[in-house]
């Protein structure tokens, strides 16, 4: 099957219904970009995780519609304007090349490095190192594939400290994917469990440690409680952001034993003092380390 691209540029106030109702006239899809992209016009949009804003538009914003060949582009771009209420704006037809979708799609998804010794590798490509701690991963609902440096700074504290402590238990809270919980289960901590608020990310957590043959119990916050008898763990991992991990400050430090670890990222340079300030009165903690403007903040419970 061909299809064409119907490319229209429209003001922000437009672009969002606009674009519903492209869809409503027969559009197969439709994507919003920034229409001065790669000029010094250019907007960034979005900054952290959470706090994007209520329009997924610019300024000057170019409408991408996907249609059929040998559909009516014109009337659909007359209904979606009729539907609006507003004129029928200019626009402009390209073609799609035919593309072998699921292979283009495939190779943007290479094995991922992380540390000295991980990787993490989609189904469709072989590990590169045989002897590397190998976690086979495809992209999918769940936050976590280590691309992101708050992934990769949580693996690499890991790495460097499951071998080193020697945890008996460890605790992955806001597990998504389940990557973290997966990567101290292959350094041989004995006891692993997750938590998350998604039951997608729990249905993800298990179908990914099953097939990284990693024995590790997931749980949604409700059921954590009074499913497991490990209450408190030699080592706890959050993976979140700022905001979500100062308000559950309490919590998390009430399932850290006595000399046990904690570990949290999702946390801007610029917000570490407030996060450590919010832990301060349980747990002193530090900056462990940095990348791409991401922290990762470490620090022991007295024994």
């Amino acid at each position: 099957m061909s299809w064409t691209e119907i490319v229209i540029e429209v003001p922000l106030t437009d672009a969002e219904n606009l674009s519903d109702a492209l869809m409503e006239a027969g559009a197969l899809s439709v994507s919003v970009e920034d229409a001065d992209e790669g000029t010094p016009s250019e907007q960034p949009l979005f900054g952290e995780p959470g706090m994007e804003p209520k329009e997924a538009a610019w300024q000057r914003s170019r409408v991408v519609v996907l249609a059929e060949v040998d559909a009516d582009h014109a009337a659909i771009v007359s209904a979606a304007a009729e539907a609006c209420g507003v004129p029928v704006p200019p626009y402009s037809l390209r073609p799609v090349a035919a593309q072998d979708w699921v292979r283009l799609t495939q190779s943007q998804f290479d094995p991922i490095h992380i540390g000295k010794n991980i990787w993490v590798v989609p189904s469709w490509h072989d590990a590169p190192d045989a002897n590397g701690l190998i976690l086979e991963l495809d992209p999918g609902l769940a936050f976590g594939t280590g691309s992101h440096p708050t992934t990769r700074l949580c693996m690499e504290w890991l790495e460097i400290n499951v071998p080193a402590q020697q945890p008996q238990s460890l605790l992955d809270y806001g597990c998504g994917s389940g990557i973290l919980a997966m990567v101290a289960k292959k350094l041989d901590c004995p006891t692993v469990i997750g938590v998350d608020i998604d039951p997608h990310a729990i249905d993800a957590a298990r179908y990914n440690s099953e097939r990284n043959h990693c024995s590790v119990d997931y749980y949604l916050p409700e059921d954590f409680s009074t499913s497991t008898s490990v209450q408190v763990f030699d080592a706890v991992v959050a993976n979140i952001l700022s905001g979500p991990l100062k308000l559950m400050a309490p919590m998390l430090c009430s399932r850290i034993a006595a000399g046990g670890s904690l570990t949290l990222s999702g946390v801007l340079a610029t917000q570490a003092d407030d996060v450590i300030a919010a832990y301060a009165q349980w747990i002193p903690l530090t900056v462990w380390a940095e990348h791409d403007g991401w922290v990762a903040l470490s620090g022991k419970l007295k024994a």
